[in-house]
């Protein structure tokens, strides 16, 4: 089944490697304290935890090479009445509260002068935000998403990220989620239709080399 499988997504050219741009920026999806704090219910552990390391560190390297860094938080007024649907579907969403510990940035990642910050109430970065005219602004071509969860809001952000017409890649190590298998079968899933996948050494490497 596997092999018959395997030819199926070859025949149709799912996987197919994209021409990234010079022009990239890195988007950093709704680390938010909830997905760190055993307590909460929103808790994703190890799987989140290392994205978070390695994307602090990836946002040190595009601040370096001069990419921009694109922050997205999700904050709801107190009790919801801006969440719609989404927030009824999902009660945990209320981490997500303005003025909650948990809808803070976590550690060790921290806004620095010159990154952006998105707000929004829905899973995708660029759904009712300015995120695309933002990037298309500063004519960015490519974005590497990193963030939490693979399977939420990092896959409906990658949807969305081609469909506004961005070169867009998945930083493998730097997207989690709190289980492997959901985690595994979204990556491959983007991979195949809507985003390279890369990691985080890779990363670091593609934004050195926009320097020669």
């Amino acid at each position: 089944m596997a092999g018959a499988l395997d030819k199926n997504y070859e025949k149709a050219g799912y996987h197919a490697r994209q021409s990234w741009g010079h022009r990239p920026a890195l988007v950093l999806i709704d680390f938010a304290k909830a997905y760190f704090d055993p307590d909460a219910p929103l808790f994703g552990g190890q799987g989140c935890q290392t994205a978070l390391e390695n994307s602090a560190v990836l946002a040190d390297a595009a601040r370096a090479a001069g990419v921009p860094v694109v922050f997205t938080e999700v904050k709801y007024q107190p009790g919801g009445s801006d969440g719609g649907a989404f927030y009824a579907k999902v009660p945990a969403l209320s981490c997500f509260d303005a003025g909650t510990e948990t809808q803070e940035l976590a550690p060790p990642l921290e806004m620095k002068e010159g990154d952006i910050l998105i707000t929004k109430q829905y899973p995708s970065g660029f759904f009712g935000t300015s995120l695309a005219s933002t990037l298309h602004f500063m004519k960015v071509d490519t974005v590497l998403l990193c963030g939490v969860t693979t399977s939420g809001c990092v896959r409906a952000t990658c949807i969305d990220s081609i469909s506004h017409g961005f070169v867009t890649l998945v930083v493998e190590d730097g997207v989690g989620d709190r289980a492997e298998e959901p985690h595994r079968a979204n990556l491959f899933d983007m991979s195949a239709k809507y985003a390279d996948l890369l990691n985080t050494q890779d990363a670091i490497a593609y934004f050195k080399n926009l320097k020669t």
